[in-house]
């Protein structure tokens, strides 16, 4: 493993030990030229994945991409990284295990989107809005209704009040 600092090749492991969720690995790390402490992560991998695009290609599949895009859905919201890293490893192994070798990337987005609505409604909501790419209000309130809330009824505007005759100003007669 190569130092992220200096770029030595010859680190050495100082730390191991499983992660939270049991599917990786957790080592400590030090490189001996630089002194610089980091630390890897190993991940059983069942199969290469490819996965095709809306536009026909094909690239690998890329696990920090799917950690990033669920991420930025998250982004501000009171979820434990712990919960995060089980959402990521459980669609990670789904996606493995399914035994297909290309997986469509519309299968990834919905099991993105039933993981989030289980873990946080707002970034079920974000995450939707871009994956299906929406363009209007009537969306999101198409998309909120499969919340199985409430909806808040549109206010009615409340009427204009007649307008009163301005007073006269002028010579009193």
């Amino acid at each position: 493993m190569r130092c992220p600092y200096c770029g030595g090749s010859d680190t050495q492991v100082k730390d191991s030990r499983p992660s939270e969720d049991g599917a990786a690995i957790r080592r400590r790390r030090v490189c001996p030229d630089c002194g610089g402490r980091f630390t890897t992560f190993e991940r059983v991998q069942l199969r290469e994945l490819t996965v095709m695009k809306r536009s026909g290609k094909r690239v690998p599949f890329d696990r920090d991409k799917l950690q990033r895009s669920i991420d930025v859905a998250l982004r501000k919201r009171a979820v434990e990284p712990e919960r995060i890293e089980r959402l990521v490893s459980g669609i990670t192994r789904q996606l493995e295990s399914a035994g297909e070798a290309e997986v469509a990337s519309e299968a990834i987005g919905e099991l993105v989107m039933a993981g989030l609505k289980g873990l946080d409604d707002v970034a079920y909501v974000r995450f939707a809005s871009v994956y299906k790419n929406f363009r209007e209000a009537k969306d999101f309130e198409d998309l909120l209704g499969t919340l199985g809330g409430t909806l808040v009824p549109a206010l009615e505007p409340e009427p204009e009040p007649e307008a009163k005759p301005a007073p006269r100003r002028g010579p009193k007669p």
